[in-house]
């Protein structure tokens, strides 16, 4: 049976935990054993994707007047610093890991080849990505977006830091604000809302790549996330 292949996108700020910046590496092992569970399902064949909010963020760059360019390959080396702690927290599991960047640095992690990933999923071993597109003004989102449509990946699971989902508005001000339980990527587009960037969601429109909004700090829900899709807002065009 052919498995499906999942890409999980992870924000930097959930490898800090109580820290808020940096990496605490109790919180990154938790996470760890979160995917754990999910890879062990196996019926999967698992990518990740991990942001820099934790160590870089934009708005650091321009309270320093830095040029965008700057700030966002700033931006991609932080990645590499999350994705080489997740996988050593993996690997710590006995979780066979690629590391592969867009960014080159062969002394620590493989460059990222199209191919040679496709061959490393296909092996069982999970990919992380870091270093994101390689060039300035695009998000994690979008390498995630792009990612799976070059992987052909059937899923993008969107690990939330403490959000459940999409709503109609911000629950925190709003009261009666709904939790949508699935919604169209025209939807998305068309209204503007929250989820990620419009250059990710129009990737993932027009390659049919569904996505699942979702808290990940509710304990096992990095794994059940790949079934239920009643934890979180479930984005697809097969609606």
């Amino acid at each position: 049976m052919k498995k499906r292949r999942i890409i999980l996108k992870l924000s930097g700020e959930s490898l800090a935990g109580k820290l808020k910046v940096g990496i605490d590496p109790l919180k990154v092992k938790e996470i760890a054993q979160e995917i754990e569970k999910l890879y062990r399902q196996g019926d999967i064949e698992l990518s990740i994707v991990v942001g820099a909010g934790n160590i870089w963020r934009g708005r650091d760059a321009e309270l320093i007047g830095m040029d965008r360019s700057s700030a966002d390959y700033m931006g991609m080396l932080a990645t590499i610093l999350n994705a080489l702690a997740l996988q050593n927290a993996l690997e710590a599991l006995g979780l066979e890991t690629r590391a592969m960047t867009s960014i080159q640095i062969p002394a620590v992690a493989e460059p990222y080849i199209r191919r040679k990933a496709i061959s490393h999923l296909e092996k069982g071993r999970i990919v992380i990505f870091g270093g994101g597109n390689g060039i300035p003004f695009f998000s994690t989102d979008s390498t995630a977006a792009l990612r799976g449509a070059e992987l052909g990946a059937d899923l993008i699971l969107m690990a939330k830091n403490g959000v459940d989902g999409v709503y109609s508005d911000d629950p925190n001000i709003d009261k009666n604000a709904v939790r949508y339980e699935k919604l169209t990527h025209a939807q998305i587009l068309n209204d503007h809302l929250n989820v990620m960037d419009m250059t990710a969601a129009t990737l993932c429109s027009e390659n049919n790549i569904d996505i699942l909004v979702f808290d990940m700090n509710v304990p096992g829900n990095i794994a059940r996330a790949v079934n239920d899709f009643s934890i979180g807002t479930l984005i697809t065009n097969k609606i």
